[in-house]
């Protein structure tokens, strides 16, 4: 399945939608569900049964007046607008590599013994074509290509061999970082925060886990990952290089903690997938007012913003 979180041109309300095709399926109307994501992730709806829902569209469409909703009038939002929390992972070994590299540093042994996370800002979410407004402080601005799993069912202490079992589905984030504000804040030993708190994109839609499985490759899938600027390619990854699986990741989340329906696990950015790695001289420099971003997964779509003022 394919998972959405829209409104209608005339609204402002975000509701939960399925797409199947062309067509978009309003959820709470076709399904009696909730009407909003994060309701819909809360409720015990199984996800597993999800291929009953849109086994005859047009059938549906003529059973259940509204349940099909013109594709012209959906706007598309973060697919989830008010997460529980986002935690943000450093699994992918290429760019830890890179990022040390471009600070002379060497890796460290305790980066390969367990996956490490921060917390960043689940009020300040953004979804596709959203302008991104560019932070006050900041003159290195950049993003961050990475993959996001969204937490389905409430898991505490789960051992990595039942963690899947525990993913709704997956998404693409976009971890925008100010590269001047995290640098000032990590010479003290915390962080990032400021340099991470003022914008993450999710999106364009949720992926559930069946829809990706035949690409499965060793702890990742066998998905491409680009990155482009203003419609240039800078950057090519691929989910299958990472170090750490998100089983590994929920596993560690979750020990002795509780993850909820909803919550956020970001993977990190895949090897190449951000300015600080590239260089900021090999691209046009840090990202300015006007530039377009676009982040784009095999089968899990483009999440394109813009960058504001």
């Amino acid at each position: 399945m394919k998972l959405i979180s829209y409104r209608r041109l005339a609204s402002v309300q975000a509701r939960a939608g399925l797409l199947k095709g062309n067509h978009v399926i309003d959820i709470e109307r076709a399904f009696s569900s909730p009407p909003d994501m994060l309701a819909l992730l809360q409720s015990t709806l199984d996800f597993e049964l999800g291929s009953t829902w849109t086994t005859d569209v047009e059938k549906l469409g003529k059973a259940v007046p509204g349940a099909l909703i013109d594709p012209t009038d959906v706007v598309l939002g973060p697919i989830l607008t008010n997460p529980p929390s986002i935690r943000d992972f450093y699994a992918f070994e290429d760019h830890v590599k890179n990022a040390r590299a471009r600070r002379g540093l060497e890796m460290i042994a305790e980066w390969y013994a367990i996956p490490v996370f921060y917390f960043s800002n689940p009020h300040r979410i953004f979804g596709p074509e959203d302008t991104i407004p560019y932070p006050k402080k900041s003159q290195a601005l950049d993003f961050e290509l990475e993959v996001a799993a969204i937490i389905g069912t409430r898991a505490e202490n789960v051992s990595v061999e039942a963690a899947e079992a525990y993913i709704a589905g997956y998404t693409i984030m976009n971890d925008w970082s100010a590269r001047d504000l995290q640098r000032e804040e990590m010479k003290v030993g915390l962080g990032p925060t400021k340099g991470k708190d003022f914008a993450t994109s999710l999106g364009p839609w949720l992926v559930t886990p069946d829809e990706i499985a035949d690409r499965r490759m060793g702890k990742g899938y066998n998905l491409k990952m680009i990155a482009r600027r203003n419609g240039t390619q800078i950057s090519s990854g691929n989910w299958q290089s990472i170090h750490f699986s998100f089983a590994e990741m929920i596993a560690r989340a979750s020990e002795d903690s509780v993850l909820l329906p909803g919550d956020v696990v970001g993977s990190g950015t895949v090897g190449t997938g951000c300015i600080l790695e590239l260089g900021p001289e090999a691209v046009g420099g840090w990202l300015r007012p006007g530039d377009v971003i676009e982040l784009e997964v095999e089968r899990l779509g483009m999440l394109r913003n813009v960058i504001g003022t």
